[in-house]
Order: C-alpha cells, then sequence, then structure tokens
C-alpha cells in the first residue's frame, strides 16, 4: 500500500535519490539496500528514488532495478514513498520499465528527459504521455539537460501537466524564473532536482526535493523545508547557510561517489561504484569529512 499524500505533496516533502549499494564484489546488495532504505526513512525521509543517476541506473541491469524496487518496498512498507527512475532515450524500454516497476510495487515513476538523442518538444512530449500511460502510477518528470543535453520547455511542461498521472516534476534545470513560471501555470507538485536550490525555489512555490545530501541531512532539509512552509523564513534560511558546505563538498566530484563516500565513512551500506564511476579517493574523502564537518554533520 502506497503511503499517504496530498495533490500539493504526492510524494510528501524529502525524498532522497537513493545509492545502490554493492557488496565488496560489485554486485547487487539487497539487504544492505533495505537496511539503507530504513535507515534513510528514520531519518526524516518521505520518499526513496531508486534507480535514477545517484542508483547508477545506467549501469544496473532491467533485472537488478526490479529486484531493488521489490527489496526497498518490502523493507519501508507504506512509511515512505517508493519511485523508480524507469526513463531511458527508448520509449518502448522506457514503458517495458514502468510496467515492470509498477509490478515490483513501487508507488510511482521518475521519467527522465530522453538523454543523448535530443529529441524536438513533440518528440519530448509524446515520449513522456508514452510511458505515463503505460501504467496506472503517478508520474515525477525529470527535467535535467545538464545530463540530457534538452530542456523541457515551459509549454511542453504546461501540455504534459494536463495529463492525470503526470503530477510532478524534479526540475535540475537551475532557471528559478523558468520554474516560477510553470509552477503558476499549472498545478504540478514541483521538486527540487538540485539541493542549493531548494530554498530558492521554495520561494515561488515549490513543494519539496529531490535531494542527494539527504543522505547525510535529511533531518536538517526538512527542519528548513517545514521552518518555510511554517512562514519561519529566517530559520530556513539560517538552516540553508549552515548546511551551504555540504551542498558544496558533496558535489566536488560526481554526487553518487561522494554519497556511497559518507555513507562508507558512517558504516551504512553502500558499497564501491561500477565503471565508469570510480570510488572517492583518500584526498576526495578527507576533504568530504571536512566539508560534512563544517556543515555540522558527525561522521
Amino acid at each position: 500500500m502506497a503511503p499517504t499524500s496530498t495533490p500539493q505533496t504526492p510524494f510528501g516533502r524529502v525524498l532522497t535519490a537513493m545509492v545502490t549499494p554493492f557488496t565488496p564484489e560489485g554486485e547487487l546488495d539487497l539487504d544492505g539496500a533495505q537496511r539503507l532504505a530504513a535507515h534513510l526513512v528514520d531519518s526524516g525521509n518521505d520518499g526513496l528514488v531508486l534507480n535514477g543517476t545517484t542508483g547508477e541506473s545506467p549501469t544496473t541491469t532491467d533485472a537488478e532495478k526490479a529486484r531493488l524496487v521489490r527489496a526497498v518496498v518490502e523493507a519501508v512498507g507504506d512509511r515512505a514513498h517508493v519511485i523508480s527512475g524507469v526513463g531511458t532515450n527508448d520509449t518502448r524500454h522506457s514503458a517495458e520499465l514502468a510496467r515492470q516497476a509498477e509490478a515490483a510495487g513501487a508507488h510511482g515513476l521518475l521519467v527522465v528527459t530522453p538523454y543523448y538523442s535530443k529529441p524536438p518538444q513533440e518528440g519530448l512530449y509524446r515520449h513522456t504521455v508514452a510511458v505515463a500511460d503505460a501504467t496506472e502510477l503517478p508520474v515525477m518528470l525529470y527535467d535535467i539537460p545538464g545530463r540530457s543535453g534538452v530542456a523541457l520547455e515551459t509549454e511542453t511542461l504546461v501540455r504534459l501537466a494536463e495529463h492525470p498521472r503526470i503530477v510532478a516534476n524534479k526540475d535540475a534545470k537551475g532557471d528559478v524564473a523558468a520554474a516560477a513560471q510553470v509552477i503558476a501555470r499549472t498545478d504540478l507538485a514541483w521538486y527540487s532536482g538540485d539541493d542549493v536550490l531548494t530554498l530558492p525555489l521554495l520561494s515561488v512555490g515549490a513543494v519539496g526535493v529531490v535531494s542527494v545530501v539527504g543522505h547525510v541531512v535529511a533531518r536538517e532539509i526538512r527542519t528548513m523545508i517545514e521552518a518555510f512552509a511554517a512562514g519561519d523564513t529566517a530559520k530556513a534560511l539560517a538552516v540553508h547557510q549552515t548546511l551551504l558546505p555540504v551542498y558544496t563538498g558533496m558535489f566536488r566530484t560526481q554526487g553518487v561517489i561522494l554519497s556511497k563516500a559518507a555513507l562508507n565513512l558512517q558504516g551504512h551500506p553502500a558499497g564501491p561504484l561500477r565503471l565508469p564511476l570510480v570510488s572517492a579517493t583518500d584526498a576526495e574523502t578527507a576533504r568530504l569529512k571536512e566539508d560534512l564537518a563544517a556543515g555540522g554533520v558527525h561522521l
């Protein structure tokens, strides 16, 4: 059973794009995934996004993705929203992944803008609708032109918002003005996809975040978002400023690299990475410790 939600916060407010734990040999660590998922929910996350970029989805098989969803749903039950990334640059494959995620028990789908192909806006629209039509699950769009090579333009987002199952957008475009326009014209629940921009996006109508740093500071992020929602903008700003070293530190190199480094430092399941990603160097890990300490994170 899916956890409770509202139209304004269909997936809650604080979600973490969860890493995929691997064994030392590089195999899927389902026991570790269940323990990590439970820890993240206990730490203040309303939802977990699996099989995304931070979950190393380009290097996990379709079967591994389904097994991961089943395991995490089993671990957290109805305590958190479990969203599965299903977007690829092949519409038919994305639709099949969506059906697979639904069968595995996912509560929602994350559909990234098709990458590398750089389709026109009409292609983006048709692709996303086809994936949304493949299941009965609610869909969160994922607009990240820095990775996909093409952005969802305002008018395309407005069109997509008319679909009954497209209910949210993860915004990693870095354009607060564009976000404000779409938020004003649609009912899409807006989630920051860039940790450092969560507070600015809240100011124009966003409801939450799909975070990377939520692996280590979910409680603090929740405090910031709830303070803003309650009208205590001074407190929200203070938390945001306290977290700046964490935002910086977790992205000095690719986010999943340092997320796994941080989790490994804390003794949580994470393990190594699959090529072409590589584990953090000793120097990167030492700098990460400094950054996290500066942001109040105890290792």
